[in-house]
């Protein structure tokens, strides 16, 4: 690598410095001789050294500060000690430690990181984007408004901790170069009084700006990426519901944009579900002979929380539904029956999700509420979801009434989802407990293996994560390596199918097509997982960044240079040549991928200086 830099300007580049690890060759070159300790250490030595000197802080906020102050000085060693130690250290530096470092953010500050853009200086917008920007290739901006931070709600300025750490995990286990990802935290303000009363809080202090400013300041910002950057996924992060919702719908099909809280959610959760019922098709088929239920629409959805969450996971299985089934969407939404704090809900409107009163709901309860459990007995559902935090809503009595409604070899699907642990809504070792270890578990917080009796046989049954981080990373580097004009719903269908066929019980599982030709087939669920262990992510994104690819090429979303070299539709119905250009997408991903490793430089005035 030719760079521009030499002495303190080098070592003062997170980008460039490598500290210890410079050559002797280097160093005379790059006038790094008396400014650096004699003895060459390889990126090996500096991991061990920094992993220890990580462990002698004592608090996960200790962990959290050291890491970025290590990530301010050496892009690489940041990189390749978070994934030497992944499954140790993304919960320090994402959540949920960053939420801590967030909200602390004004008393923490030391040095600045992102882009920060303030509606009372709007005016001066594009030239602070530019400053910032020019001569970068930006493939990933990760914006945020900080009103739903990580649970905890409004933070102000302190959002841009949430974008520095999502951009971080795209790095980390997406493999997206960190020279070409930008964190913008847009100040509109904030409504959290703390901060407001907080002389120390760096922020622009004034209340939320909403409405059509609000809208004026975002679209500028957008704009301005679109102009600037036409080919960048424009990642949205912790915007507050009605915000997030709205932003994404208004600029989805204009720019290749995304929302992790609403897509990212709902395609971890469909990939599970997809999971889950090939497991469970295929423990139908061998007990009964005949292969039902393994569509999507062929399944009954109860969703007990009907907040963001609910009703995203709904919307994403929904438009599934609507793409791999071929059904229509009001079939499909149906299949559905969503449950929030009032009970289920239901009445004569007709709106999406909302059951109609002719069905005689809330005819046998004395205030028209109908609960979880008469809504289980009545509807038998094959998949039960959680997003309530309402800590042990699925009671003894609910869960074997879903068993007890399933009488053709099919296994209950339950996932409680709810966050943090402490509000799931039932324990997975109840859940196998209640169900003779029939059920199929994922959940929205990490638990361990449970271990029980199943027939008098031991057994271990593996719980799944249902975590955003084993697709979203995979989903954005897809988009990007396509260079999409957006994120359509079939690609992340694709992202989703392909990570539910890296399910380790789908991969330990007989296919359907032997059990189906075979009378003498057994199969018999052993407890594996339905999702990748999270230690597996890097991988798994990586899979699921070539499916979305392929996807987004096949399907004509793909950038001008794709679709030339690819051709017409006619031209990619052709097998060999459809095979070529997906064939084409693997090995261009293969280049893409960013890893931690020290390049070798050269001095040269004409080199690379940012």
């Amino acid at each position: 690598l030719r760079v521009a830099l030499r002495g303190d300007p080098l070592l003062n580049s997170p980008r460039f410095n490598k500290g210890t690890a410079f050559s002797p060759r280097e160093r005379k070159a790059l006038g790094l001789h008396g400014r650096l300790p004699y003895r060459e250490n390889t990126l090996e030595h500096q991991c061990e050294r920094a992993y220890e000197q990580l462990q002698a802080r004592d608090t996960a906020i200790r962990k959290n500060t050291f890491l970025q102050s290590l990530r301010d000085q050496n892009w690489t060693l940041y990189f390749a000690l978070l994934q030497r130690h992944l499954k140790e250290l993304v919960p320090v530096i994402y959540t949920p430690t960053q939420g801590d470092a967030i909200a602390s953010y004004s008393h923490l500050f030391r040095k600045p990181d992102g882009l920060f853009l303030t509606f009372k200086e709007i005016d001066r917008m594009e030239e602070e984007f530019l400053e910032q920007t020019r001569g970068k290739e930006i493939d990933l901006v990760v914006c945020t408004d900080a009103e739903a931070i990580l649970g905890i709600g409004d933070q102000g300025v302190g959002g841009i901790g949430i974008s520095t750490a999502k951009s971080a995990m795209y790095t980390l286990i997406g493999g997206l170069d960190p020279s070409k990802t930008l964190a913008v935290m847009l100040d509109v303000g904030t409504n959290n009084e703390q901060l407001l009363n907080d002389p120390l809080y760096v922020g622009w202090p004034h209340r939320r700006v909403t409405g059509e400013d609000y809208d004026k300041f975002v679209d500028k910002f957008v704009q301005l990426v679109r102009k600037y950057y036409p080919h960048s996924l424009l990642h949205f992060e912790d915007f507050g519901v009605n915000n997030a919702y709205r932003l994404l719908h208004k600029y989805r099909e204009t720019h290749a944009a995304f929302n992790d809280d609403i897509q990212g959610t709902g395609a971890v959760t469909l990939a599970c579900i997809m999971a889950a019922i090939g497991v469970s098709s295929r423990s139908s088929a061998a007990s009964t002979g005949k292969t039902q239920g393994s569509r999507l629409s062929d399944q009954r959805y109860v969703i007990f929380g009907a907040g963001s969450a609910g009703m995203g996971i709904a919307v994403q299985v929904r438009d599934a539904m609507v793409t791999a089934d071929g059904i229509s969407r009001k079939e499909a939404n149906r299949r559905f029956w969503l449950i929030d704090r009032e009970g289920l809900l239901y009445d004569h409107t007709g709106e999406e999700f909302v059951r109609p009163f002719e069905e005689g709901w809330g005819k046998s309860a004395q205030s028209g509420s109908v609960g979880l459990l008469e809504t289980v007995k009545k509807v038998k559902p094959t998949v039960l979801i959680g997003c309530s935090t309402a800590a042990g809503a699925f009671t003894e009595e609910v869960v074997k009434a879903m068993d007890q409604g399933l009488t053709n070899g099919e296994k209950p699907i339950i996932m409680p989802l709810s966050n943090p642990s402490r509000l799931v809504e039932a324990q997975p070792v109840d859940i196998m407990k209640w169900t003779e270890g029939r059920a199929l578990v994922a959940t929205g917080s990490p638990f361990g293996t449970v271990e029980m009796k199943v027939g008098g046989k031991d057994k271990s049954f593996r719980i799944a994560e249902c975590n955003n981080a084993l697709i979203y990373p995979g989903l954005g580097f897809g988009a990007i390596l396509a260079q999409s004009r957006k994120v359509t719903d079939s690609m992340l269908i694709a992202g989703a199918q392909r990570l539910a066929r890296l399910s380790p019980a789908i991969e330990a599982a007989p296919s359907k097509d032997a059990l189906a030709k075979s009378s003498d087939a057994v199969y018999e669920y052993n407890g594996e997982a339905l999702l990748p262990d999270f230690a597996a992510a890097p991988q798994v994104n990586y899979e699921i960044g070539v499916a979305v690819a392929q996807q987004a090429v096949v399907e004509g979303t793909a950038s001008s240079d794709w679709l030339k070299r690819s051709g017409s539709a006619d031209d990619l119905a052709d097998s060999e040549v459809r095979d070529m250009m997906l064939d084409e997408v693997r090995e261009r991903a293969e280049r893409k991928v960013w890893v931690p490793v020290y390049a070798e430089y050269e001095y040269d005035p004409n080199g690379v200086s940012d």
